[in-house]
């Protein structure tokens, strides 16, 4: 492989394992073999951000996260200056999966810390991960099983475990709902009454809510025998997660999120039933290695970001970024967030404008993503978005790329291919590169005008919107 494909193929693998990478980035990583980068990916031994201390100092309302945009804010900020972005990018990932809102839980704090708790177990079994989604007190909440008792279920969450956490619809009976159900009564949150009084006195103000904790109300368990998918006993929520898990179904719909995340969009996930996956081969891969490695989901991800189907060139740019992605994709180029700003809520805001607020999704389901990510108004804002930051020379991480284009003495008929590998190796379309030759073309110099220029034209191309 010749060094310029390696370097295409190592950007390729951080635009979809983390936000995309800058030149500096790709020059380091593609010193690594390519398997060792992806195995570094997985189990990075740096994990550190710009911290929590810088970022609560400056900004107050993330210490107590009672807001609506304050733990979102936080996790932009990991996003942007994480070492470990592939972690953040699973974290992302389930967040999409196990979609739970402020509208309904009204606690910022939880759901921060549900946004934790994925970043702990994203890469583990998923028994583990499922286990400890159920204990959430943020899923809890979002699912009413609070409400789920001995004697009076509701099927809220065993419906949802089923149905968009674990196996898709069509794979079990609505008797299996009902008896999920009955395993996970008395799966509760700890210290309702006391934060029912709190709110009761106004008394929230001004240290904030505490946040709640999961408890098992042995008392109000369902502990009689079950029937669920085939198998009969005494099952718990533990038993149950063992037995879904346990179902060839689980890895195929885990496997599609995972396809549909890391390699091209799919369809979406309601047409899944009737609709076949566009990678039979690539989904058959990924449930050998779930059940070959005890169910992990690390391996599944490590077997899928190594093989050949991820590397293939015909799949790149299939997926279109979402909201997420690109902010923080664009603001880890531009170098804006070097230290905490008060623009941060500014940028999450943007997020909602094109169509994804975190922590905020507009249902059970999440998003719905791919191409609908972009319709007009939307696009607009992603276009403007990319275009002011990357088009602003005052950026440390666009000043960089102008002086590293104008470093290496090219042609004014190479400058767009100089932009493109300063903005992380991008690739281009060949209508979009005749729009870049045309703007190069004539008496024009080489100067760092013209270089921020091309730099805003490439922000504003169809293809930077995909990875």
């Amino acid at each position: 492989m010749s060094n310029e494909s390696k370097r295409k193929l190592v950007a390729h693998l951080m635009r979809r394992a983390g936000f995309g990478a800058t030149s500096a980035e790709l020059d380091e990583l593609c010193n690594l073999d390519y398997d060792a980068l992806v195995d570094s990916l997985i189990d990075p031994k740096d994990t550190s951000w710009m911290g929590e201390h810088m970022v609560r100092r400056f900004h107050h309302e993330q210490s107590g996260m009672m807001s609506a945009y304050g733990p979102g804010e936080y996790w932009l900020y990991r996003m942007v200056t994480t070492k470990a972005p592939l972690i953040e990018k699973m974290t992302l990932f389930w967040h999409a999966i196990f979609a739970t809102g402020y509208p309904k839980v009204i606690h910022g704090k939880v759901l921060s810390n549900q946004i934790e708790m994925f970043r702990r177990n994203c890469m583990s079994r998923l028994d583990h991960l499922l286990v400890q989604l159920s204990k959430d007190p943020a899923m809890i909440i979002w699912l009413d099983n609070q409400e789920n008792h001995n004697g009076s279920i509701n099927e809220n969450y065993g419906r949802e475990l089923l149905e968009l956490f674990s196996m898709g619809v069509g794979n079990y009976s609505e008797d299996d709902i009902k008896e999920a159900a009955r395993a996970f009564t008395g799966w509760s949150i700890g210290n309702t009454d006391y934060m029912v009084l709190r709110s009761e006195r106004d008394s929230d103000w001004p240290y904030g809510r505490i946040a709640w904790h999961f408890e098992f109300k042995e008392e109000d368990h369902d502990f009689g025998e079950k029937e669920f998918l085939g198998e009969r006993g005494n099952f718990n929520g533990e038993e149950i997660v063992e037995i879904i898990c346990k179902q060839d179904a689980t890895p195929r719909f885990i496997a599609r999120h995972l396809y549909n995340f890391f390699v091209e969009d799919e369809v979406p996930v309601p047409s899944w039933n009737d609709t076949p996956p566009k990678n039979p081969d690539a989904i058959e891969m990924l449930v050998k290695a779930y059940f070959d490695n005890d169910h992990s989901v690390k391996e599944m991800v490590r077997a899928l970001l190594k093989s050949e189907i991820f590397k293939s060139e015909s799949i790149r740019y299939k997926r279109v970024k979402s909201p997420a992605e690109l902010v923080a994709g664009v603001l880890r180029l531009s170098g804006h967030l070097d230290r905490p700003r008060r623009e941060m809520l500014e940028h999450f805001l943007k997020m909602d404008y094109m169509g994804q607020m975190l922590q905020n999704p507009p249902s059970v389901e999440g998003w719905h993503e791919g191409d609908e990510w972009i319709e007009t108004g939307a696009l607009l804002e992603r276009v403007n978005f990319a275009t002011e930051q990357l088009g602003n020379v005052k950026m440390p991480g666009v000043s960089r790329m102008i002086d590293g284009v104008l470093g290496e003495n090219v042609e004014i008929n190479d400058l767009p291919e100089s932009c493109l590998r300063h903005l992380g190796q991008l690739e281009v379309t060949e209508d979009v590169m005749n729009i870049l030759n045309e703007h190069t073309s004539g008496d024009v110099e080489v100067n760092d005008q013209n270089t921020s220029s091309i730099i805003r034209l490439i922000a504003a191309s169809p293809d930077f919107q995909k990875c």
